[in-house]
């Protein structure tokens, strides 16, 4: 056996899954097919969810440290969300990709963990022990369990022979990084009658400290076939529609076509290998979810791996991953096609489509509706199916971040254990046969008990027997 877990792709999926395995103490190898790390931002926002998954892995200090990574604010079908400050204690930050993966690369070298390079995988065989992959050079690689997070075209995927249904692309539009005079500082989606559109996000600054943004371009007549080249003249002449003079082009670091597929893999799991990130997912890249959503998966399927490997993991562990993560992203493709119809993505000008918008718009300035689709496309929305959900409103949901005197929760979950919180000290005993895995929180913690699991989701709260849940998620008392 060559290593605990095989991981397939290094990028935020890839390289947060395998920080996880770190933590949980199991072997992991990185590979990956491209001779280098791409240097294009791809994704540019992190919402409150991965920021609350960091934290818990004291990993958000050291990435906020890299750089300028404004706090920006999210919006759903371009209508802009508030910053939720009052609900949310650390709001969206603008983090392009290629700087998480930078931070990655170098948090998992200086733990001895390199991604391996020029790897293509070209086989993949599986037995009831263990997962055998082939790479174009020949050689082999043996382990326990491998994670596909190659991304949309995954190999592995095709390897495997999964179903990816969903509905292709039907039209691009342009993603760009640039650098522009004249453009409103803060995020926007601007129209004009003709259904020309164009949004702008921000990316921090370059290396000489200059403002740069994400502009996408779309409309009537910019759908073009995705392997058409981009140029500078198509990004001016895509700002004067839209803009006239008052927004100039720069410069032009980085251009792409993407469409609107939206595709989800029917199993997340087959047999020993599983599938996250956008080989699990595509979907339009709106509300800086794709990214996000596959650094979850990671985050939910970390530990339950290292819990395998390390052999006491309960029987259906490992399926509580499929059955977890499969809702959350079927959820994102939801809302995501639902955005690009109140968009008007096409530019269309259908006047059904602009009355629906128009009326979401008014919706959208209502409190309620606010907190409920800026918690849609946070992450912070997901409930995970589990025992205990219809009796207590807390069990499948993030836990919240409370501070309890010497440390606050986010903190303690930084040891890659479970937390029993236990203000009364009624479950010592109870919960001294799991102490391995699970750290017991006692006196002082200003909180009714609950059980938390690695992943920072409460599994169980209340004042009823905990043993039952200690059980389903961390195994059997030694």
């Amino acid at each position: 056996m060559d290593t605990d877990v095989l991981i397939v792709g290094a990028g935020p999926t890839g390289m947060t899954l395998a920080n996880e395995l770190l933590m949980a103490g199991v072997s992991a190898m990185l590979v990956d097919k491209l001779p280098q790390r791409s240097d294009l931002s791809k994704a540019g926002g992190v919402q409150p969810r991965t920021l609350e998954a960091l934290d818990q892995r004291g990993l958000l200090e050291p990435l906020l440290a890299t750089g300028d990574h404004p706090v920006t604010t999210g919006h759903f079908a371009g209508v802009p969300l508030p910053l939720d400050s009052d609900r949310r204690r650390l709001p969206w930050r603008s983090v392009p990709q290629v700087v998480m993966e930078g931070f990655f690369e170098q948090h998992l070298a200086a733990h001895g963990l390199h991604a391996r390079r020029d790897h293509e995988l070209v086989g993949l065989a599986q037995d009831d022990n263990e997962v055998t992959a082939t790479f174009a050079d020949g050689a082999t690689l043996r382990s326990r369990y491998l994670v596909a997070a190659d991304g949309a075209h995954s190999t592995v995927r095709s390897l495997l022979r999964a179903e990816f249904p969903g509905r292709p692309g039907t039209l691009t539009i342009v993603a760009a990084d640039v650098r522009l005079s004249g453009a409103d500082p803060s995020a926007s989606h601007t129209w004009n009658e003709d259904g020309h559109w164009a949004a702008l996000f921000p990316l921090g600054t370059d290396p000489q400290g200059r403002q740069l943004r994400r502009l996408v371009l779309g409309g009537p007549g910019r759908s073009l076939p995705r392997e058409t080249p981009i140029t500078e003249d198509e990004i001016r002449d895509g700002l004067s529609t839209v803009f006239g003079s008052r927004v100039r082009l720069l410069e032009l670091r980085y251009a792409r076509r993407i469409t609107d597929a939206s595709r989800q893999v029917e199993q997340y799991r087959h047999g020993r290998v599983f599938l996250a990130g956008d080989a699990a997912h595509v979907h339009l890249p709106l509300g800086a979810q794709g990214m996000n959503t596959g650094m979850q998966d990671s985050f939910n399927l970390g530990w339950k791996l290292g819990a395998a490997v390390h052999g006491w993991a309960p029987k259906s562990l490992l399926d509580t991953y499929h059955a977890e993560r499969h809702p959350a992203g079927a959820a994102v493709l939801r809302n995501v096609r639902a955005q690009s119809l109140l968009m008007d993505w096409a530019g269309t000008r259908d006047p059904d489509v602009l009355a629906a918008r128009e009326m979401f718009t008014a919706m959208a300035q209502l409190p309620d509706v606010q907190h409920y689709l800026a918690d849609l496309i946070s992450g912070t929305a997901v409930r995970y199916p589990m025992p205990g959900t219809e009796v207590h409103p807390l069990v499948g949901r993030p836990a919240p971040d409370l501070d309890l005197g010497p440390a606050r929760v986010n903190e303690l979950l930084r040891s890659g254990h479970g937390i029993l919180l236990d203000p009364a000290d009624t479950f010592a005993e109870v919960a001294g046969p799991w102490s391995d895995r699970v750290a017991r929180v006692g006196q002082g913690a200003d909180t009714e008990p609950m059980l938390i699991r690695p992943d920072g989701y409460v599994c169980w709260a209340g004042a009823d027997d905990p043993r039952p849940a200690l059980r389903r998620w961390f195994g059997e008392p030694r």
